[in-house]
């Protein structure tokens, strides 16, 4: 029984459930970036390219096989490099909203600067000459 008490009191801590949060939303802004990169920002690249498809762009190492009623017997061996440049578009643009968010965050950080510190007040010495000048008084 104290094995699942302290299983759910690690699960509701703080942290975890903060960390938790923070992978579903990356996972969500992750979608919406591949979406952005597949959907809105590569095929203006591509039709400036020359009408390329990047998804497509591949290296055959070797061709596919098929017999005579068209069935695939050996399967291509390729390398998709296409995929793999979009992919690499994506961590661009999620590392650039990382740091604009960090750097927000950063700015804020500033503006919070602590309270100014209380004015110190006299030292031990400055209080004991001022005692014994009373004492001379």
């Amino acid at each position: 029984m104290g094995f699942f008490k302290d299983f759910k009191s690690f699960l509701l801590k703080g942290d975890i459930v903060n960390l938790a949060t923070a992978v579903i939303i990356a996972g969500a802004f992750g979608k919406i970036v591949s979406s952005f990169t597949n959907d809105l920002l590569m095929p203006p690249i591509g039709l400036v390219l020359g009408n390329v498809n990047f998804a497509d762009l591949k290296y055959e190492l070797r061709e596919a096989v098929t017999d005579a009623s068209g069935e695939i017997t050996r399967a291509a061996v390729s390398i998709n490099y296409g995929n793999f440049i979009q992919l690499v578009i994506d961590f661009i643009i999620i590392g650039f909203c990382i740091f604009m968010v960090l750097k927000a965050y950063e700015r804020t950080r500033k503006k919070e600067k602590p309270a100014p510190a209380a004015p110190a007040g006299p030292t031990q010495e400055e209080l004991l000459a001022e005692i014994r000048d009373l004492l001379k008084k």
